[in-house]
């Protein structure tokens, strides 16, 4: 058989991933329902699905600070360690890292998985970092081994103009967007246009510069898996109980009339002072669909399904703002620890994002600007995820530098200081400007 070049085989593949992604999206945006509408049926959509994921998201991007300590403690290995920090605020700023991420976090609970590119702009001399659509987005990684990843492409669409200018490429597809492929392994870089190869060169950075992660880990594989599927069921069930209860409410304001022993009825209606003329032995009556509590029991079933998926979510009620016995404290957070454990499994794998997607960046610097960032750890420490007592937390820390467990700067990273070394500098300088008093 003859040898398929990289579009060929990009076409082939993940075609049962990509379908799950376009299933989670167009459920994530509201189409909830399963076949077709009969007549007159009623379907309501109440989306807690996208309230849901949006809320956990809120939580799980509640703010990160990136730290930087040298390998081996010196004061150049110090110093070293405080301009990459620098480096790396400019970058975020630059990047505007912390919306991308916000944007990028509800994605990847969307449909399973999130991509960061980190690529350097020889025109500006800086790092650029964006977040590619993870639908474009394929990778080969050794078969034992998939956190080995040895090729990597994206692929993604561009106006026909755009193919003439950048590449002087004139072919396209049937609707002008021709497709461009990337191909990346840590020794070449590929572009396709079409079938056309376009630029073929060793890769200038000597790692692939993608990183792609599971929103959560499915054990054993690559791609992740999202938070939507668990929710479809219950989410479907709760849209059909409602949308029932609706109708049954609907009905019972504008009542069915139901006639006994009357072979012929015309313009029978149903409002205040109605005057019917029925024969002898016939009955009439209004039906009561809600004889008998039957209105209590739907309501009652919809509140078990809304407690199921606030259950498989793990975001409790409470979460939602909803605190009627006013917790606080150990209490609020045991009433919180589902949604706490989940954002911590989250958490466990976009520290390494953000570790991996920073040490790119640096290398970059460093082989792009003549930076010399020295070796050195990167540290994530993510926001308090409850309500902070500021005062005690204060307290808390003041205690531990005290007794010699937290150093100053671990203190302030604590009580969210995002510059702590800058915050020192002023401290001091603002020390040393004062006088003391002759009075």
């Amino acid at each position: 058989m003859e040898e398929l070049n990289l579009p060929q085989l990009v076409a082939r593949r993940d075609a049962q991933r990509l379908q799950a992604y376009a299933d989670n999206i167009s459920f994530f945006a509201g189409r909830q329902w399963q076949g077709r509408q009969r007549r007159g049926e009623r379907r309501l959509t109440f989306n807690y699905v996208r309230a849901l994921l949006e809320k956990v998201t809120s939580y799980m991007a509640s703010g990160s600070i990136l730290a930087m300590e040298p390998i081996e403690p010196s004061e150049e290995g110090t110093a070293r360690a405080r301009t990459a920090e620098i480096a790396m605020r400019r970058v975020y700023q630059d990047n505007r890292l912390e919306e991308l991420d916000l944007a990028t976090e509800l994605d990847a609970a969307v449909l399973g998985d999130g991509c960061f590119k980190v690529i350097w702009d020889p025109e500006e001399r800086r790092v650029r970092v964006n977040a590619p659509d993870v639908q474009g987005i394929f990778a080969w990684w050794v078969a034992d081994d998939p956190s080995r990843v040895w090729r990597v492409a994206s692929r993604y669409r561009i106006s026909a103009e755009d193919a003439d200018h950048l590449y002087n490429v004139k072919t396209g597809d049937q609707d002008g967007m021709p497709t461009v492929v990337e191909g990346w392994t840590k020794s070449t870089f590929q572009l396709w246009v079409g079938d056309a190869l376009v630029d073929e060169r060793p890769n200038p950075y000597a790692f692939i510069p993608f990183v792609i992660f599971p929103n959560l880990r499915d054990p054993k594989r690559f791609w992740g898996v999202s938070d939507i599927p668990i929710l479809m069921e219950p989410a479907r069930e709760l849209n059909r109980a409602l949308s029932q209860l609706s109708t049954i409410l609907e009905l019972s304001g504008n009542p069915i009339a139901v006639l006994e022993g009357v072979e012929e009825a015309r313009d029978i209606a149903v409002e205040p002072g109605a005057v019917w003329e029925l024969p002898d032995q016939a009955r009439a009556y209004l039906l009561d669909l809600l004889q008998g509590g039957g209105a209590k029991l739907h309501a009652d079933y919809i509140q078990l399904v809304y407690d199921a998926l606030h259950d498989l979510s793990e975001a409790p009620r409470i979460s939602f703002g909803h605190n009627p016995q006013r917790l606080s404290g150990v209490a609020l957070e045991m009433e919180m620890h589902p949604l706490l454990q989940r954002v911590e499994r989250k958490r466990l794998i976009r520290s390494w994002v953000y570790r991996r997607r920073a040490e790119m960046a640096l290398k970059m610097l460093e082989r792009f600007a003549s930076q010399d960032f020295g070796n050195l750890w990167i540290r994530v420490d993510w926001g308090p995820l409850l309500p902070q007592d500021r005062t005690r937390l204060v307290q808390q820390e003041r205690s531990l530098v005290e007794a010699g467990i937290h150093s100053r700067r671990r203190a302030m990273e604590r009580l969210g200081i995002a510059d702590p070394e800058s915050e020192q500098q002023t401290i001091r300088r603002e020390s040393a400007s004062e006088t003391p008093s002759n009075e």
